[in-house]
């Protein structure tokens, strides 16, 4: 059963009910991806590393590397 299946079948179950109906599968989804980025960099900086720029400076180190 895929998200879509899950969501209709609480969806059904919600209205039988009479409860509120559940939130559309991804709605939710850039809020997360934005928590985890925030607490990604938070845990950087407690450990004493730059917050920012090492994705960038990686891939700058790649490509030199390279050529």
């Amino acid at each position: 059963m895929n998200a879509l299946h899950q969501y209709l079948f609480d969806s059904y179950r919600a209205a039988s009910l009479g409860d509120p109906a559940p939130p559309v599968p991804g709605t939710h989804d850039v809020a997360v991806l934005r928590a985890l980025r925030d607490h990604r960099r938070f845990e950087r900086v407690v450990a004493g590393r730059p917050a920012r720029g090492d994705v960038r400076a990686a891939l700058h180190r790649w490509l030199h590397r390279a050529a």
